[in-house]
């Protein structure tokens, strides 16, 4: 894995380029800047990795585009040593960044291949996020409360199972809606347990599929 200093001047205009369409937490962009996106996909495709555009991984997924990661982290707000729950590890790419920012991570892949390939390549980058082969409808309650929740795929609905593991005080950021589009959705949890769901945008995210896939599954 090289991360030249061609990649490293591409990622510097992406980062401007997020500025220039409202990114504006500093901590953000610059755990953005340090993660070589380029790792997290095939090397043919290379050169689309600084593109702020989504592409294609495998078993119908894709690495986020940057701004959506972008736009998602800053909606979450991670801080240092907070636990939070990822929903849709896919590439590792959004988890690489929580793990920038400091966070302790926790993530949850229904596809056995990309779960592997995301855990190898994180462990590779010197990265130790507590990563799952599961359903991420049912979240990971053995490790629960968490400060905070990212879920990475669009949902019909809010899981009751996911916001029984956010802390109170805790905030998720959901996409939820159709296979047609999503509107993200930032809910806090007061210290009283209730919730307040705010919308902040319409979004098109892979759709969260309850259950893990277990085609071509390794015994």
């Amino acid at each position: 894995m090289i991360d030249s200093y061609k990649h490293k001047g591409q990622r510097k205009k992406l980062i401007k380029e997020l500025r220039s369409k409202g990114i504006s937490d500093e901590k953000v962009l610059e755990a953005m800047e340090r993660v070589p996106r380029h790792f997290f996909m095939e090397s043919g495709f290379e050169q689309f990795a600084y593109k702020d555009q989504a592409f294609p991984i495998s078993k119908g997924q894709t690495i986020s585009q940057p701004y959506t990661v972008a736009y998602q982290t800053e909606l979450l707000t991670p801080r240092k040593h907070e636990k939070i729950l990822e929903i849709g590890t896919g590439s590792g790419y959004q988890t690489a960044i929580l793990l920038e920012m400091g966070a302790k991570v926790y993530s949850i892949e229904r596809y056995r291949e990309l779960y592997l390939r995301a855990k190898s390549l994180l462990n590779e980058m010197g990265y130790q996020p507590y990563l799952f082969y599961g359903d991420g409808y049912k979240g990971q309650p053995t490790y629960a409360p968490y400060d905070k929740i990212l879920v990475t795929a669009g949902a019909s609905d809010v899981p009751r199972e996911l916001l029984d593991q956010l802390q109170n005080g805790g905030k998720m950021v959901i996409p939820v809606g159709d296979q047609f589009g999503q509107q993200m959705m930032v809910i806090e949890k007061t210290e009283q347990g209730d919730t307040e769901k705010h919308n902040r945008g319409s979004f098109i995210f892979v759709p969260l599929i309850p259950g893990k896939d277990t085609n071509n599954q390794n015994p």
